[in-house]
């Protein structure tokens, strides 16, 4: 049974950046988007590169390598090459702990 697991403490994901974070063997990215954490797969799923390392512009973050974009909240590709989303993962704040569940 997967449980939630303390990546961060919430000051340490400022406002419009992400982190990546190993969770259970993945690599999960943290995005705070207008003070609000979500949680997905950092690796894009067009060539394997690393979205924590891309630009993150409200609740899309684009790939450093090809241009894809995904929506952090949903995983949903909006703009191609990538056509698989990335996965997204429950989130919790307990005090200032970030909690990702995998």
């Amino acid at each position: 049974m997967s449980e939630f697991t303390s990546v961060a403490k919430s000051q340490e994901v400022g406002e419009g950046e992400m982190a990546v974070f190993d969770v259970g063997g993945q690599r999960v990215a943290v995005a705070n988007v207008e003070g609000s954490f979500h949680a997905f797969g950092d690796i894009c799923t067009h060539q394997r590169c690393s979205l924590a390392d891309g630009e993150l512009d409200g609740k899309t973050v684009t790939c450093p390598c090809h241009g894809s974009q995904f929506d952090v909240t949903s995983g949903e590709v909006l703009n191609p090459p990538a056509t698989e989303p990335v996965p997204v993962f429950p989130l919790q704040v307990e005090g200032d702990e970030i909690r990702v569940e995998v």
